[in-house]
């Protein structure tokens, strides 16, 4: 009868030097009388990072709605006002990379509290901004403890979760990515009237203070601190490798709309070359074992095709949130309140179905799930390219709401998938490299439909078309191009396997 390691303690809400010994953590139990519950301490704090992690989301996708607001009220113009978003995703692509070692650096309990003391003390900076830098200032510190929070969230979920548990957690994961977006505009649209863009800010202002506290008295350490020191030049590569790249995928999509201050091809190609040089110091430094980011990762092949899957996954998925919501209100005529509530069932529904899904991976294992999963996310976004001004809107209802939950059967399988096959140790940096590609590729999703969606809408106007056909056709571009790209994964999806042993567990310390 086989047998595995399942942790059946509390120590993880309890205070340091008050946890049980190595040797009275785990049992050796059946596989068939394994639990299904994580312990009390463990669940709180699973629970704790879950909301963290949804409420710095959730902030993350109000400002769409926020921005026309704060531009009157500060004076300043669209250009200047895009760098609020802007900097706040140069933040993100910048930091996460460096999570892996922060978290191994500063344990479960230092990461998380650095992160929502960050993020609380960037909401209140933003919150009473008198001017546009404070509150870029604000934004920036913002990005750089939502940047912590999702790594943090998932190497947390691979330490102390149970193998036979973790597809049901990570569904849970889906849950918060999906749902936070999707209620963060409609959050925001109902605070601007009675309180104005400075009430965004305030309302997630105590929320976030009360999970810092939360946070102090029930995160604790689940795994041993690495000592090794931070490498100030790797340090400084990820600054420029990964914030050039991301800021020139971003200026691509601006300069097609002829609205870039800088020619994007300078950042991306300067991003590019220091992150051949990033990749080298990173290998260089693994051999001491003091690398910012392990890319050792990579050895794994279930990891590479869950990395290749999630970067063509997330081009589509940022590519569509962009464009189809600018062809809705262009070329359709519809307001952006009825864009928004027509947005709001798919994104309802991919929250809901990821825990569901989360269980059918931990019975099924990822590749019953998968192919006919990024098949289905494949028609959904081709069927977005037969827009036109006289579509249904009950035609883009349902293609959406079949997107959204395509995409929910894809990632819970893919985080759970690709993390798995690493070793305990490896999880933070496997957590941080696969959120460094979900920001990149967003960016370049981001980029190519809106180009792409531009020179053809420009194309077709000059030919006599109307600008709502043009902009309707350039849409259809974009999203055939969308589903060629998303046809890739299908293949991809047959090479996915399930982890054999999913890492080493170890339930935590």
């Amino acid at each position: 009868m086989s047998t595995e390691t399942i942790d059946t303690s509390d120590h993880l809400s309890d205070p340091p030097g008050n946890q049980p010994s190595s040797g009275d953590t785990a049992i050796e139990a059946p596989v068939e009388s394994r639990s299904d519950k994580l312990a009390p301490g463990h669940f709180r704090a699973i629970a704790l990072l879950m909301a963290s992690a949804f409420t710095v989301i959730l902030n993350e996708t109000t400002m769409s709605v926020a921005l026309p607001p704060i531009m009157a009220d500060l004076g300043v113009t669209a250009t200047t006002g895009q760098w609020l978003t802007t900097a706040f995703m140069l933040t993100m692509a910048v930091v996460i990379p460096a999570t892996g070692f922060l978290i191994n650096r500063l344990g479960t309990r230092g990461a998380y509290l650095l992160a929502m003391s960050l993020f609380t003390l960037g909401t209140a900076l933003a919150m009473i901004a008198p001017g546009f830098l404070i509150l870029v200032t604000g934004r920036v510190v913002q990005a750089t403890g939502t940047a912590i929070m999702m790594p943090l969230l998932m190497t947390t979920i691979m330490t102390i979760v149970p193998p036979h548990m973790r597809g049901r957690i990570m569904g849970n994961v889906t849950l918060v990515i999906a749902l936070a977006p999707a209620l963060g505009p409609a959050l925001s649209g109902a605070v601007l009237e009675p309180l104005g863009w400075r009430g965004v800010f305030g309302v997630v202002l105590p929320i976030s203070a009360l999970a810092l506290v939360a946070g102090i008295l029930w995160i604790r350490d689940v795994s041993d601190k690495d000592t090794h020191h931070l490498d100030p030049l790797s340090l400084l590569l990820a600054l420029v490798a990964f914030g050039g790249v991301v800021w020139g995928l971003s200026g691509l999509g601006e300069a097609a709309q002829h609205a870039a201050p800088v020619n994007p091809w300078i950042p991306l190609a300067v991003g590019l070359a220091v992150l051949g040089l990033f990749i080298w110091r990173q290998i260089a430094r693994q051999r001491t074992e003091s690398a910012l980011l392990d890319l050792r990762t990579f050895l794994e092949s279930n990891f590479r095709v869950a990395v290749a899957i999630m970067a063509i996954s997330m081009m589509a998925m940022f590519g569509t949130m962009i464009v189809l919501p600018l062809v809705l209100q262009e070329a359709l005529g519809m307001a952006p309140l009825t864009v928004g509530l027509l947005m709001l069932p798919g994104g309802v529904a991919m929250g809901v179905l990821g825990p569901v899904v989360g269980r059918w991976y931990d019975r099924f294992g990822p590749r019953p799930i998968m192919i006919p999963a990024t098949a289905v996310v494949t028609v959904a976004i081709g069927a977005f390219a037969f827009i036109s001004p006289t579509t249904s809107i009950l035609y883009i209802l349902g293609a959406h709401i079949l997107l959204m939950i395509g995409l929910a059967s894809v990632f819970t399988p893919l985080f759970s998938a690709a993390l798995g096959v690493l070793k305990p140790h490896q999880y933070s940096h496997g957590s941080a490299t696969i959120n460094t590609v979900q920001q990149v590729a967003g960016a370049a999703g981001t980029a190519l439909f809106i180009a792409i969606m531009t020179i053809r809408s420009a194309s077709l106007t000059e030919g006599g078309s109307s600008a709502a056909q043009g902009m309707a056709g350039g849409a259809g571009l974009a999203f055939g191009i969308g589903a060629v790209l998303m046809a890739l994964t299908i293949g991809l999806a047959t090479l996915i396997k399930r982890p054999e042993t999913d890492g080493e567990f170890q339930g935590g310390h």
